[in-house]
C-alpha cells in the first residue's frame, strides 16, 4: 500500500502569489470565513429558490439574485484575501468601490419597503431568514478578521468597507426574507 503526500499535510498551504503560509495564518483564517460565509448565503438561496414558483414575489426573486452576485463578488474578496502584494499582480479579481456603493443602494431599497426597526430583533423568521442571520454573524467575524490583519498585512482598499456593507445588507435580507416568509421579526 502506497501513502500519498499532499503539499497540505504538513500544515501549509500557498497564496496566489506563490508563497506558502501555515495553514492557521490569519489571512488563511479570513478565506476560510469568507467560504463560509458563502456557503450560507448558498444555503439562503437555495431555500428561497426551492419555494413554489407561485409563492415567489418579485422581492424574492431580487433577493436570489442579490446573493447570487454577492457570492460571486465573495469570490473577488477571496482572492483579494489570498495575495500579499496588493494590486501589484495585475488581476481583475479584486472588489472595486461599485461593490461598496452597490450594496449601499441595494441596503436603501430593501429598507424602504420594510417596516421601521424600533427595537432590537431575535434571529430567525424562517428558514431562509435564519441562514441569512447566520450569514450576517459570519461576516461580522470575517470583518474583524480583515481589520485585524490589516494592521500588520496590506489588504485591499475594498475589503474593510465592503464587509462592513455587506452585514448591514444581510441584515436587512434576512428582514425581507421573514416578511416573505410571513414570519414576523422575534423582539428582544
Amino acid at each position: 500500500m502506497t501513502t500519498s503526500i499532499h503539499r497540505g499535510d504538513g500544515g501549509e498551504t500557498q497564496l496566489l502569489g506563490g508563497q506558502r503560509v501555515r495553514k492557521d495564518d490569519l489571512r488563511i483564517e479570513c478565506v476560510g470565513s469568507v467560504d463560509e460565509l458563502s456557503s450560507f448565503l448558498g444555503l439562503a438561496r437555495a431555500v428561497l429558490v426551492a419555494q413554489e414558483p407561485a409563492q415567489r414575489r418579485p422581492q424574492a426573486e431580487a433577493l436570489i439574485a442579490w446573493l447570487a452576485r454577492i457570492q460571486h463578488e465573495l469570490y473577488l474578496l477571496g482572492a483579494d484575501l489570498a495575495k500579499r502584494e496588493v494590486g501589484r499582480d495585475g488581476s481583475q479579481m479584486h472588489l472595486l468601490p461599485e461593490h461598496v456603493s452597490a450594496l449601499d443602494r441595494e441596503i436603501d431599497g430593501v429598507d424602504a419597503g420594510l417596516p421601521k426597526l424600533r427595537s432590537f430583533i431575535l434571529p430567525g423568521g424562517g428558514v431562509a431568514a435564519g441562514h441569512l442571520h447566520v450569514a450576517r454573524a459570519v461576516c461580522r467575524r470575517v470583518e474583524r478578521q480583515a481589520v485585524a490583519l490589516a494592521s500588520t498585512e496590506n489588504l485591499g482598499v475594498e475589503v474593510v468597507p465592503y464587509l462592513n456593507r455587506l452585514s448591514l445588507a444581510l441584515f436587512s435580507m434576512a428582514r425581507q426574507a421573514a416578511v416573505l416568509s410571513g414570519e414576523l421579526d422575534d423582539r428582544a
